[in-house]
């Protein structure tokens, strides 16, 4: 099959693209913020903004309340969230050189789950107390740990191996997360359900910091290994001939993701097919090339998420649906676009000196 022709391959282009998404980012941000079952008005949601930012505030009591201690904590959240799973997606895709690879490949998002699930229907005694972010967060550490040790041979970590690790364990962690569900009760079966399909409703300015500093300093890091990204890619013996230590790098790489998405699953619940899709669609735009691609997916994942927040909690308002069902309902008619269109993403970055430098 041909591959589509890339849009925004030069540097130039893809500055010009960024700039693009991060005023259309900063725009929605706005809207999320406006939106809801009290419609604020934008120049409102400026003023309250910029009023605890350090300006004067000129909105009553009830506006601020809802912008700032409501809707501006989910907004940050949504941004933070999108980012975050497109670029462990993208690192994921790397790591393993599978166009399916996403957090649930490494066994986060099963894990995450089953911890969330054990507080829910058997009480936080279950984990000693723990709140349910902070059991899921261990959930999802515990699970990759697992897939981590078994995907590892003779101190490496061949892609199948640890896909079919990673699947094996999800397999094997769901199951005991439906055994739960035949024993909960319906409103904890509910409560379940949603949070398994993921929102980012509960948000609030307690649970940001540590998704927000996970997230930012994985994601910079990430992105100051991008080269090395590329390399990985073309296969381990490239990487291995340019210096690279290609153990150490997926181990580094795979700890940073699984932290990365575990803190975020653990306040937002299992965000389904953003780190699957937003990737494909950065590629489609940029190129394989790290270095351009993986700043792209992250805004593009904020921008997704953003919107998907929006239309869940819009639909069927005042009622909210999970946000899960509208990513989903995107994504899945997204890779049968890419089916149907006899076009492929690229899952392999350019291998040439170029690339590499």
């Amino acid at each position: 099959m041909l591959e589509r022709p890339v849009p925004f391959a030069t540097p130039s282009r893809t500055r010009a693209l960024l700039v693009a998404l991060v005023v259309c980012l900063l725009l929605l941000g706005v809207v999320s913020m406006a939106v809801g079952s009290v419609a604020i008005a934008f120049p409102d949601v400026i003023d309250v903004v910029l009023a605890h930012l350090g300006g004067s505030p000129e909105t009553s009591w009830s506006v601020d309340q809802i912008v700032w201690e409501v809707r501006a904590p989910r907004t940050i959240l949504a941004t933070v969230c999108g980012a975050g799973l497109a670029i462990a997606g993208a690192v994921i895709q790397a790591v393993v050189r599978n166009p399916l690879g996403d957090p649930s490949l490494i066994g986060v998002t099963p894990g995450a789950s089953l911890g969330a699930v054990v507080v829910i229907v058997l009480g936080g005694g279950a984990f000693g107390g723990l709140p349910l972010a902070l059991a899921a967060f261990l959930g999802a550490l515990a699970t990759f740990a697992v897939v981590f040790l078994l995907g590892r041979t003779a101190g490496r970590m061949p892609p199948t191996r640890l896909i079919l690790a990673g699947v094996a364990i999800g397999y094997l962690v769901s199951s005991m997360t439906y055994f739960l569900q035949t024993i909960a009760t319906p409103n904890q079966v509910q409560r379940v359900l949603f949070w398994s399909l993921g929102s980012v409703g509960g948000a609030d300015w307690g649970v940001l910091p540590i998704p927000v500093i996970v997230v930012v300093l994985g994601t910079a890091w990430i992105l100051l290994t991008s080269v090395s990204l590329n390399a990985l890619v073309g296969g381990d013996d490239l990487a291995a001939s340019l210096g690279i230590d290609v153990p150490r790098l997926q181990v580094t790489l795979l700890v940073l993701v699984a932290a990365m998405t575990g803190s975020l699953v653990a306040v937002a619940g299992g965000i389904a097919f953003v780190g699957l899709v937003i990737p494909h669609i950065a590629r489609l735009l940029v190129g394989a090339d790290h270095r351009r691609m993986l700043p792209v997916a992250a805004v593009l994942g904020s921008i997704f998420l953003l919107l998907a927040d929006l239309v869940a909690r819009t639909v069927r308002a005042p009622a909210e649906l999970p946000i899960g069902v509208i990513t989903a309902a995107v994504g899945a008619p997204f890779f049968l676009w890419l089916l149907t269109s006899g076009s492929r993403a690229r899952g392999r970055a350019p291998v040439n000196r170029k690339v590499l430098r």
